[in-house]
């Protein structure tokens, strides 16, 4: 989940927003079918297909200049196209950056009206619905994405309902974001904790020991229209229930939904640590790069964030930052975790379809790419199963959170960000029910039916 980096780092597994017309049922047939690069508004070398049968898009010989909006205070978008320009020299980006939150409000309207080559996507479905994304099915069998394990894409499907897991291809990641939680080697020390929590129970013991010792057990952000509160909840309500009953949730499957026993005992046991006094008092006016400032400085014991700081904090705290999975309930008990892919989309009409293609197969398959994916980005690369993957440090954060998400994939335990469900769901309706709880003016039960109502208002179960 932001998912989504760094100011906004957090941001980067979020999504969001849709509020243009769908396109005629015609319109979205054709978008559907149609060929790499065949979009009616292409322009330039690269825009129009004329491939011979078994022949990949690429980006030609002549000069081409692709337009990508993403995400601000992430580097490995940046550090891609840095490599892919050295690659193919003829090949130059015009990068525009937003905010998370911002390009969550602008995506509909940019896809439609300055539809750019790449673009870091918000939640899909209604994206796709609207016929503002280009199907990369074609694409797919072209480079043979289509022969990867089928779970690295499925996330990334959407059918003609609005429903994700299957349906065509909309997007591609540039890697497998993964969150779990960091801690303070120097402060786990102080209260004892020689090895991360392996149960709940063992969870619960570390925070009160941390809160007595004067530690700030979880430094954590839940300020502006980025609701943080909502990482350790949905690792609490996977811990309590089932990944796959909240990805249905995510992913609209009809009659999901959110108000569950099970998601009560995790919203409970959230309210239960905010009571304790277990986030620091200012949480609500804590932003993502206060969280990130105060957590490196040795302000706090845990943080629940993503693997995408994994290499900030090799570099940061070279040796005294440890990462661990939310642990399950019962001591040896399958665990989960939000995981899903850093998501771009090639917009429906952009002019270099052909060459944003090759480039997110470059990113998934070519060895440098892969190891700036790993060294910048701190995730796991796209790609087929037996692809290269660089060295990393045995004690580094890095190493820790490849190999953790390893275990993920065998427990089958990975689940998308509860704020990707619908394109207004985490900003107009986690976030501020997140923020009155910690403020003491939501209940746990209050919570749930909230972000169920609005749910059902916005996706129409």
């Amino acid at each position: 989940m932001s998912h989504t980096p760094a100011a906004p780092r957090a941001a980067r597994l979020l999504r969001r927003p849709a509020g243009v017309a769908a396109l005629a049922a015609a319109g979205l047939l054709l978008a559907g079918c149609s060929a790499p690069g065949s979009d009616t508004a292409a322009s330039g070398p690269s825009s129009t297909s004329t491939l011979a049968a078994g022949q990949k898009p690429s980006c030609g010989t002549e000069p081409v200049k692709l337009s990508a909006y993403i995400e601000s205070g992430f580097p490995l978008p940046k550090a891609l196209f840095d490599e892919f320009t050295k690659a193919n020299p003829n090949v130059t980006f015009d990068v525009r950056e937003d905010q998370f939150a911002v390009i969550t409000q602008n995506a509909p309207r940019v896809l439609a009206d300055n539809p750019p080559d790449l673009m870091r996507l918000p939640q899909m479905s209604e994206l796709a619905k609207d016929g503002l994304l280009k199907d990369l099915d074609p694409y797919a069998k072209a480079f043979g994405w289509d022969q990867w394990p089928a779970s690295q894409l499925q996330q990334l499907r959407v059918g003609s309902n609005g429903e994700r897991g299957d349906g065509a291809l909309q997007a591609l990641g540039l890697n497998f974001s993964m969150t779990g939680v960091f801690y303070n080697k120097d402060l786990a020390a102080k209260i004892g904790m020689t090895q991360p929590p392996t149960t709940i129970a063992e969870l619960d013991d570390a925070l009160a020991k941390a809160k007595a010792a004067g530690i700030t057990p979880i430094q954590q952000f839940n300020g502006g229209a980025t609701g943080g509160l909502l990482f350790p909840l949905q690792n609490l309500m996977a811990a309590y229930g089932s990944p796959g009953d909240l990805n249905d949730w995510i992913f609209n499957k009809s009659g999901a939904t959110i108000d569950t026993p099970q998601n009560l005992q995790a919203a409970q046991k959230l309210e239960e640590w905010i009571k304790a006094g277990y986030f620091a008092s200012d949480v609500n006016s804590v932003d993502y790069p206060t969280m990130m400032s105060r957590f490196i400085g040795g302000d706090g014991l845990f943080m629940f964030d993503g693997d995408w700081e994994s290499a900030n904090l090799d570099e940061q705290m070279t040796g005294k930052a440890g990462f661990f999975l939310m642990p399950a309930q019962e001591a040896g008990g399958k665990q989960a975790a939000m995981s899903a892919p850093l998501t771009f989309g090639i917009a429906n009409k952009a002019p270099h379809a052909d060459c944003a293609a090759a480039f997110l197969d470059w990113v998934a398959t070519d060895q440098q790419a892969r190891t700036t994916t790993v060294q910048v980005g701190g995730s796991h690369p796209m790609g087929p199963a037996d692809a290269f993957m660089p060295p990393t440090e045995a004690s580094s954060v890095t190493a820790q959170t490849l190999e953790a998400g390893a275990k993920i994939t065998a427990d089958d335990g990975a689940m998308d960000f509860l704020a990707n469900a619908t394109g207004a769901i985490y900003a107009q309706s986690w976030t501020p029910n997140l923020q009155k709880m910690a403020a003491g003016q939501q209940t746990p039960d209050g919570l749930l039916k909230s972000v169920q109502s609005d749910y059902e208002s916005q996706v129409g179960n």
